[in-house]
């Protein structure tokens, strides 16, 4: 304050000061760990979404990337997980096998399977549904496809919840998120490049 009176006194001030701070640790800045964040949410009513995404060079060793997949799937409500995401984590190469495995350890309500060019399939509770893909001759790069895919099933579970996914919902859901994903792969870039939804909706007519 004293800096900005003599300023606007026409008085030369530094241009850069630094002053002395403290930090007092309360309940609003205490460290969580990521458990305790999770838990929070949890409790909270959250639903949890998960997406391991793997990427081989990011990890010191794949037991490793495999025990924080393991972490991921315990506390998630919704699973996004790719064709060879799947069959390196549960060994298995039938997809539904491999769902089932999931199901059994973890206990997830739903699982989203991204199959690339094969399309995709929702598994909830004992519904299985599964879309074709859209297949676009204009195809340049997957970069963000299955972050698009992803955030389209999300973006539909919270329009219509979790509870009314039946099979008619879950394969109406896989096949706005699949045309989604196609018009990502005729651009170049990620995030930044997903469609509208009204860009989507004209693909599907």
């Amino acid at each position: 304050m004293e800096l900005l009176v003599r300023a606007g006194e026409g008085q030369v001030v530094p241009s850069r000061t630094t002053l002395p701070v403290s930090l007092v640790v309360r309940g609003t800045t205490e460290r969580k760990t990521e458990g305790e964040d999770i838990e929070t949410a949890k409790v909270s009513g959250a639903m949890l979404s998960f997406d391991p995404n793997i990427r081989e060079p990011l990890w010191q060793s794949m037991e490793e990337a495999k025990r924080q997949t393991a972490y991921g799937m315990e506390v998630c409500d919704v699973l996004k997980i790719s064709d060879n995401e799947i069959r390196w984590f549960t060994g298995e190469e039938d997809f539904d096998r491999g769902v089932d495995q999931l199901w059994r350890e973890y206990h997830i309500p739903l699982i989203l399977l991204s199959m690339g060019s094969g399309g995709s399939r929702a598994y909830c509770s004992s519904r299985r549904a599964e879309q074709p893909a859209f297949l676009q001759e204009g195809t340049i790069e997957t970069t963000g496809a299955g972050d698009t895919f992803g955030a389209c099933c999300l973006h539909y579970i919270l329009e219509h919840g979790m509870a009314g996914l039946g099979t008619t919902e879950l394969e109406e859901m896989l096949r706005f998120a699949n045309a989604a994903a196609s018009i990502v792969t005729t651009r170049r870039g990620a995030l930044r490049v997903m469609p509208e939804p009204e860009e989507i909706q004209a693909l599907l007519v």
